[in-house]
């Protein structure tokens, strides 16, 4: 028997916090992108958000775990964090904050078609099967949307920008790899706190040594940059991941993961906000649509739940 909460307010508020958070993580990596390149700062973020997970581990006296082969998946969810915020570090050279955030987040949309064919109890229903072809309509309607440079800003290229898009697509289907190899493989039976210590001391490693690689280990601190890696590093590495954990083990993650919605929608007013990116009418209705189809995809379960006994059979398997 399943004995967590329904969302109550405090879990709302929650959510909306960290959304926010989540949400502003894309328009500070493309607004700082000039005096650190997105991929050292979010290498920087992973070894020090490392530091405070595996302190944070040490101060609650939790054991981690290497046994019954930990390690392996541990070692395959940190190469496809490590490639996720690659892909989406370069993408953030190409395309907008607003583009990149909504093309990472139909991460839902991957695993679901993944674990539908993967696990037998993870099977998608007809409504979530809607969700995911509203989820890829949204998605092609999105790539039609014009040039949505920065104001004051150097314009940016529209073949770059459709690059751009497709790496941060690329980014949220490595995140939607990372979900199935977490929910299919004994990091299932991990602690959370251990699992994400095994994301981010992978990206750490894996991240740097892109950026040497790559040519984009060259940092200016400026306030902004320093700003920027320090809210990266605590509130979304850290702080950010511990309110999901928390939230996932006392309240229905149907429901949890309904709110998540909110996410993409931060990303795309604050990239307008504070970024000046333009936001073209295509994207924002295409935007719409990918979103509606996650809440359908994420949130059956809740959905399913609100269904009247003679009524709403159209929910059903």
């Amino acid at each position: 028997m399943d004995m967590r909460s329904s969302v109550d307010v405090r879990a709302f508020s929650l959510m909306v916090f960290f959304c926010l958070i989540i949400g502003m993580q894309q328009v500070l990596l493309k607004g700082t992108g000039a005096d650190i390149s997105p991929v050292l700062q979010l290498a920087l973020r992973s070894g020090i958000a490392a530091l405070l997970v595996a302190a944070y581990i040490a101060v609650r006296r939790e054991k981690l775990e290497f046994g019954a082969g930990n390690w392996k998946p541990g070692v395959v969810v940190g190469v496809l964090f490590s490639m996720e915020y690659l892909l989406l570090g370069e993408a953030l050279l190409r395309t907008s904050a607003a583009h990149s955030v909504v093309f990472l987040y139909t991460s839902p949309i991957f695993s679901a078609v993944i674990l539908h064919f993967k696990v037998h109890t993870e099977r998608l229903s007809p409504l979530q099967w809607l969700g995911i072809a509203l989820a890829f309509s949204g998605i092609a309607l999105a790539f039609m949307g014009g040039d949505s440079a920065p104001s004051g800003q150097l314009p940016v290229d529209r073949s770059a920008m459709l690059v751009g898009d497709l790496l941060a697509l690329l980014a949220g289907a490595s995140w939607g790899l990372t979900t199935v190899v977490i929910r299919s493989s004994s990091l299932a039976h991990l602690s959370p706190n251990q699992t994400l210590l095994y994301q981010l001391l992978g990206a750490f490693v894996l991240l740097s040594l892109a950026a040497v690689l790559l040519g984009r280990n060259s940092f200016n601190p400026t306030p902004e940059a320093l700003f920027s890696l320090g809210f990266q590093s605590v509130m979304v590495s850290f702080v950010g991941f511990l309110i999901w954990f928390w939230l996932l083990r006392h309240y229905r993650a149907s429901q949890i993961g309904v709110l998540s919605f909110m996410t993409p929608l931060f990303g795309v007013v604050l990239g307008a906000w504070l970024l000046g990116e333009a936001l073209e009418p295509s994207f924002l209705f295409g935007s719409a649509l990918v979103i509606a189809g996650i809440v359908m995809v994420s949130g059956y379960g809740w959905l399913a739940s609100l269904k009247r006994p003679r009524s709403g059979q159209w929910l059903r398997d």
